[in-house]
């Protein structure tokens, strides 16, 4: 590892498809690459935890240390990818390529291209004078459940001062950011013919009914108390997805409805599933036994950092950028039941996460390193 560039340490990490997918056909194992980051921070001398990920399907957490003490900072990323559709890149996805002072490959932006930025930060940190300790955490499916941030955060092994999350921010710092929940009603009618419609249940019209109280609550929470940190200041409802019935001349039997919550963080999850549930209640017991709602997968919670070690004022002075909130969710809301203050801060640009021919420009390695360096020695020195 000490003699291993830049871009030759961008592409080894590259090169090891890590794809996280619900879909069993698509999903990996991401333990070649932690093998492989595990080797490299060895060799710089951090200890190294592998933790397997419960509940999943051969997925590991890996979190290196170095240095002794409480407190101290913690550099996070996620070791997998999305999929990618093959036919719409112009190159091989593990393979780095390098063009017009960009370097393309699936992951090279979101996210695994960070570890490599971590790597070339520490090839001039005098690791052996720490204060305080650095952890490195490489997580499991942030893509899809993020249950390697989820464990990892209920361990509670480490508790830092301060945790960075390598996302692409271009190296804005992100201190806030919304919830995701996104919920499946199934309706069970009784299928008929058209032309009784006393003898059948059309589902459709049971939907019609919920979909009604759930605008009812979108409109609601628009009243609630807002978040200026936000361009749309409110939590906001999505209905996405409406599918049911089989023929215009038959009572439609069974309709799905799926929707999305995104909640500021003064909505906790439990609220935001109550007032869910509270909605649909009439409809619920208008027709007992016709109705279910189901997570689709884990909800994802709101995050706000919670900067009691002035983490936002030394981000900004690093950056020379003002920091902000986004619109997209993280794993920074696990990172910081750590109880530390945590922030989104990475090289790269959100734009091209999940795109073919992702790419991360090398605009951002000096600045990055520099960051990062920087951010080692303001806390851990």
């Amino acid at each position: 590892m000490p003699n291993l560039s830049f871009i030759d340490c961008y592409d080894s990490i590259l090169s090891i498809p890590s794809i996280s997918a619900f879909q069993p056909e698509w999903d990996q194992s991401n333990k070649p690459l932690i093998d492989l980051l595990s080797n490299y921070f060895s060799d710089l001398g951090f200890s190294i935890t592998i933790q397997k990920v419960p509940n999943t399907r051969n997925k590991y957490n890996m979190l290196a240390k170095i240095g002794a003490g409480e407190g101290g900072l913690l550099l996070s990323g996620h070791s997998d990818t999305v999929p990618f559709d093959e036919g719409k890149w112009q190159s091989d996805p593990f393979t780095l390529k390098q063009q017009d002072h960009k370097l393309f490959g699936l992951g090279a932006c979101d996210m695994k291209g960070f570890f490599a930025f971590i790597l070339e930060a520490l090839k001039t940190v005098p690791l052996h004078a720490l204060s305080k300790p650095l952890y490195i955490l490489a997580t499991a499916d942030e893509e899809t459940s993020m249950a390697g941030a989820r464990f990892f955060s209920a361990e509670q092994h480490i508790k830092p001062d301060v945790a960075i999350i390598g996302e692409p921010t271009e190296l804005v710092p992100i201190f806030k950011h919304k919830g995701h929940i996104v919920k499946s009603l199934q309706v069970t009618g009784k299928a008929g013919h058209s032309s009784d419609p006393d003898r059948g249940v059309n589902a459709i019209e049971i939907v019609h009914q919920a979909i009604t109280e759930l605008l009812k609550l979108r409109d609601q929470l628009k009243t609630q108390p807002l978040d200026d940190a936000f361009s749309v200041p409110h939590s906001t409802l999505n209905l996405g997805v409406i599918q049911g019935g089989k023929g215009e001349n038959r009572i439609c039997g069974h309709c799905k409805l799926n929707f999305d919550m995104r909640a500021i963080p003064a909505l906790p999850d439990d609220e935001a599933l109550a007032l869910i549930d509270q909605a649909l209640q009439p409809v619920f017991a208008r027709y007992p036994d016709r109705l279910s709602l189901e997570l689709m997968y884990p909800a994802a919670p709101s995050f706000a950092c919670r900067d009691e070690q002035n983490i936002l004022a030394l981000a900004e002075r690093l950056t020379g950028n003002k920091y902000q909130s986004a619109n997209y969710a993280t794993e920074a809301p696990f990172i910081n039941q750590l109880g530390c203050d945590t922030i989104v801060l990475g090289p790269g640009s959100i734009n091209q996460a999940h795109q073919p021919d992702e790419y991360m420009s090398l605009d951002y390695v000096n600045p990055t390193v520099s960051v990062l360096q920087q951010m080692i020695k303001n806390v851990c020195f």
